[in-house]
Formats: structure tokens, sequence, C-alpha cells
């Protein structure tokens, strides 16, 4: 939604400019928040644009996307006992302002390193780790398996969540900083991690992890059975219209994913979460605008078979009841005996989380966690020197601020070992 001046004004002056500022603590990249808000007041927008460039290069595509009522805006002292600030409303307006005037992201050093620095991956951890780099004068290389950058930027979130227009302006705009690409060169098959190392003084591993998970319950390899994540990043659908369509998860990817299958003309989408409403980690508004376009919910309710011949016709759930164990910090979902039912289904889609192309990370040879991501250390190195990781390919949150913040977070750590 685009707003007048007017009424980002209004906003603006909603915040009271707190001496602790909660907001930039509940925020992953600590964005100072009520200083670039200040600047907004008195609409001196450049000086609010780079206040925010100190900590972040996303703000147009961060102000949009991000779950701001369980970050910066739940950490509102004004929504104690009435509304928060609209941080995201006025980040994105002031980043929409900065590619509109041509503000420009400015260098935090004009002196140029003889290094060189190549990062896997183009999405926002990528991007984040480049532009720190480029803006303290480092020689970067970004190494993008598709012939545009954006990674789940562009591949994972809809069109009507995010603008590509807004997206490719942005990325531009990083791009200026001098950074260089390799466009449509996927690791593993176009180059190795090996000739990284000779050619590369430091490299960045941040090409993320964009697989679906399985819930490994009877018929999930039926026809009709897919990857939340694979739909969006492919934008390949089967034709929805007419048919009914199960979404199992409570995140973001379900949203986007029931949100997008709707508007491709399904009869009927229902999202399945076994855990309550108020537990769900997708971001509140996108929930209320799933609802307000015409998606289903069934809340305490855990899939247990997908049935069918060939391909599927029904599934099986089962209500779930919400129990405090010991050590568990929230309640956990137990199923309940005998609360089985089934209902008739054409597609059933699995957004139950997501981990990383288990090839490609095996080859590596790289110290990998249990649960299949790249083990880093608290300087963002991988068990190979000079060789480093970040966003979710290492097990981060699964924002795009939190991403952005560990790419960061991992160039600084870069620019400290190639200096040291």
């Amino acid at each position: 939604m685009k707003y007048s001046k007017e009424e980002i004004s209004k906003k603006a002056n909603h915040c009271l400019g707190c001496k602790v500022k909660m907001c930039s603590k509940g925020c992953p990249l600590g964005n100072d928040i009520t200083q670039f808000i200040a600047y907004v007041k008195e609409e001196k927008y450049e000086e609010a644009y780079h206040t925010l460039c100190d900590t972040t290069v996303l703000s147009p595509i961060c102000g949009r996307i991000c779950p701001h009522k369980s970050q910066c805006e739940g950490s509102c002292v004004r929504g104690i006992k009435g509304e928060s600030v609209s941080i995201g409303n006025l980040e994105a307006y002031l980043g929409d302002v900065a590619i509109e005037k041509g503000y420009e992201i400015p260098k935090f050093s004009n002196e140029v390193k003889n290094k060189k620095i190549a990062i896997v991956g183009g999405g926002p951890a990528g991007l984040t780790a480049s532009a720190q780099l480029a803006r303290y004068g480092y020689d970067v290389t970004i190494y993008e398996k598709y012939n545009k950058l954006g990674g789940i930027l562009r591949h994972g979130i809809p069109e009507f969540r995010l603008e590509k227009e807004v997206l490719d302006k942005q990325i531009q705009k990083i791009l200026d900083l001098g950074i260089k690409v390799e466009y449509e060169k996927a690791l593993g098959k176009d180059y190795s991690l090996e000739e990284l190392e000779k050619q590369y003084d430091a490299i960045f591993l941040g090409f993320g992890a964009n697989i679906s998970s399985k819930m490994g319950i009877p018929g999930e390899d039926l026809n009709g059975v897919y990857g939340g994540n694979e739909l969006l990043e492919h934008n390949s659908h089967p034709d929805y219209t007419g048919k009914k369509v199960a979404v199992i998860g409570g995140g973001n990817v379900a949203m986007d994913t029931s949100r997008t299958i709707k508007r491709l003309g399904a009869d009927e989408v229902t999202v399945i979460y076994r855990r309550a409403e108020k537990q769900m980690p997708a971001e509140t508004k996108e929930i209320e605008d799933a609802k307000q376009e015409g998606v289903n919910f069934l809340f305490q309710t855990n899939l247990v078979t997908i049935m069918g011949q060939a391909k599927v016709e029904n599934i099986e759930c089962i209500k779930t009841e919400l129990i405090k164990k010991e050590g568990e910090t929230r309640e956990v979902p137990v199923d309940i005996k005998g609360s089985n039912f089934v209902i008739p289904m054409d597609y059933v889609v699995m957004a139950v989380g997501s981990k990383p192309e288990e090839q490609i990370v095996k080859s590596l040879g790289l110290e990998l966690t249990s649960r299949g991501m790249i083990k880093i250390d608290e300087n963002y190195m991988t068990s190979r020197t000079k060789v480093f990781a970040g966003g979710d390919i290492s097990g981060t949150k699964a924002t795009v601020a939190w991403a952005s913040r560990s790419g960061r977070e991992a160039a600084n750590a870069i620019m400290k070992f190639l200096e040291r």
C-alpha cells in the first residue's frame, strides 16, 4: 500500500523518540529506528536513509516483508497500551523515496583494498555481505546460479508482497557499490569450492536452504504432493481451477503458497497447522490477509496420512491438544486418540520447513551440524580456513532480516580475518 507524505508524517509523529530504544533491540539488524524516524518527521529523507544504511542495505524490502509485529514493532513502547509505531511502513516509504531520488548507499571507506572475496549466492545474506565488504573497499564477486539476483526475495516471495521492480532497483543500488556478478554459475556444476579457494582471499557461502522438508508420513510420494518452497521458487504450478488444496504448516511459506494458490483459481485452500493460531510463526498481517482472501484454517490439527491410488484423493488428519511438558519452553501439540477424520483433497503442499540441497552441501567437504547445515564458529568461519557461511545454509533464523544480519556480521568477520 502506498502512503502520502501526510500519512507518513502522521505515522512518524506517533513515535515518542524513546531514549531507551526497545524497537532497535527488537530489530535483528539493530537499525537506529528512533533516529531515522526523527529525520522523517523533519522531512530530511536522505539523512534518514543514510541512518538506515549504517545497518541495512535492504530497507525497501525489509519494510515490506519483515515480521514487524514479532520484531521491531512488537518491542515498541507505544504498543503496550495502544497501537505501535508503523515502523515497517516508514522504512518501506523511505526506501522507495531513496530509489526515486537516487540516494546512494554511502561507502564506509574510500580506500581500495587489494583483497578479493567470492560470495556464493545472491540472496539477502549474500547481497548484504557483498555490500558490507564493497563499502570498505574490497573486491567482491557474487556467484549466482540464476540470471538475476535476489535469492528467496525473487524466487520465494510473491509479487503481491514484494514488487520485483522494487527488488531490481534496490539490487542495482547495491551493485553500484562496484560489485561484480557471475550469473548462471552453480556451485558444484560450473565451479567448485576448491577453484574459488585458489582465486580468492576469502569465500562466503550464503546460498540458502530452499528444499522443502517432508513429514515422513504415508502417501507423501503420491502425485499431487508438492513442496511449498519449490512451487514459489520455480513458479510452476498445476491447474488448481476448482480444486481443493491443503497447505501444511504455519510459517510465511505456508501463507505465501496458500495465497498464491487461491489467486490461481483453487476452489478451496486450507492451511493445516498442528498448533494454535497464536503460535503460528507467520506474520500476523499475512495470516489476516490470507483469511480475507478466502483461505481456510484448521488449527490444532495434524496431517497423518495422504490417501489415494496414484494421486492425492483424500487426507487423514487428527486433532491435537497443547500440553506443557517439563523442559519445553512452550506447549507441545499431542495427538488426541480417536479424533481422526478424513477430508477429500486434490493437492497437498508441504510447508513445514526447509533444508539445504544435501548433495551440494555434502560435496563441499565441510563439517555439518546434526541438522545437515554448514557448521560455523562464532566468527562465521567453517571448518575450512577462509571459507565463511551465513544465512539459512548455516541455520540462521529464517527471516530476511536475520539472514541479512548474518551476511553483515560474516563480512565483518571476513575483514578481521583478512586484516589480521
